[in-house]
């Protein structure tokens, strides 16, 4: 005769942290603090700040800021490929021209370039193409060439390059070379290696530092008052309006304002495309909020 013993179930007791809800209540009295003392300060000018958050030369300051920033950035990322792939070449001249190039404009301030480009018409009148020492072909005015605008996008995009450069080489050098090896003992095109094997797993170690240089970008474009590019990017319109009216705080957090938001969007996008190139792997870049686990952890 079989029995049978009844199983009790075990009753699961989830562990209590009592340090953590002391942690948020420690953070929420922390934050209503700084909320209540910033929005009941009169020194502030929030009227001031309402009515001009939307004001047309704020609006275009934004404009020239991601202008700039879109502009310098594609600029950065194709000298930086180049510059890459020139690094890991078998050709020592190609290898001495990249380090020679990341070495000076990482080596010098960005803002000390941006002032050179700026000048360039001064110490060149005219860009000459011809044979050296010999007969010219074409001739033009530099400042036709090369207008501040130009000249701004030259200083932020061969300085970012630099930067870039050495992120895509590393990116590259992630790449197990046994996987390379074996591709092309396969006889796999070496077009289709870059492209199928090493590009997809070296942009998980690419796209993090980019995105943060991007962001980075965004915010340098406020030194290229130095070129000087007068059109009035973000800082340079709010400064001016902020000179105007003699009231600096309200537009510096106009400025700060439009900043956070136009980071915050380009965090977004980072991140979807850290998930995109992450797919079956299991460190992704973490979102702000996270689902809760289901799975106990398992």
């Amino acid at each position: 005769m079989m029995t049978t013993e009844r199983i009790d179930r075990i009753k699961a007791v989830p562990v209590r942290h009592p340090g953590r809800w002391v942690g948020i209540v420690i953070i929420a009295i922390i934050v209503a603090i700084i909320i209540q003392s910033v929005a009941t300060n009169e020194n502030f000018r929030w009227y001031i700040v309402w009515l001009y958050l939307r004001d047309v030369k704020v609006i275009q300051g934004v404009g020239w800021t991601l202008v700039l920033t879109v502009a310098s950035m594609v600029l950065a990322i194709v000298l930086a490929i180049l510059l890459a792939f020139m690094r890991q070449s078998d050709n020592p001249i190609f290898r001495w021209v990249s380090w020679f190039w990341v070495w000076f404009f990482r080596g010098t301030p960005v803002y000390t370039q941006l002032v050179f480009w700026g000048a360039i018409a001064v110490l060149y009148p005219k860009i000459v193409i011809g044979i050296p020492w010999g007969p010219e072909f074409l001739s033009y005015n530099t400042q036709d060439v090369i207008n501040f605008f130009v000249a701004s996008i030259l200083g932020l995009g061969l300085n970012e390059s630099a930067y870039l450069a050495e992120i895509f080489r590393a990116g590259l050098k992630s790449v197990d070379k046994g996987q390379i090896e074996a591709a092309d003992a396969l006889g796999i095109r070496k077009s289709k290696i870059l492209r199928r094997i090493v590009l997809p797993q070296a942009m998980r170690v690419i796209v993090p530092p980019t995105g943060n240089e991007t962001i980075g970008m965004l915010k340098t474009t406020s030194l290229v008052v130095a070129v000087p590019f007068l059109f009035g990017e973000l800082t340079f319109a709010t400064t001016a309006l902020a000179n105007k009216t003699f009231l600096p705080i309200p537009f510096l957090l106009i400025a700060a304002f439009w900043y956070l938001l136009i980071t915050s969007i380009m965090m977004v996008g980072q991140y979807y495309i850290e998930r995109h190139y992450g797919k079956g792997v299991d460190n992704l870049s973490p979102a702000p909020v996270r689902a809760p686990d289901m799975n106990g952890g398992k």
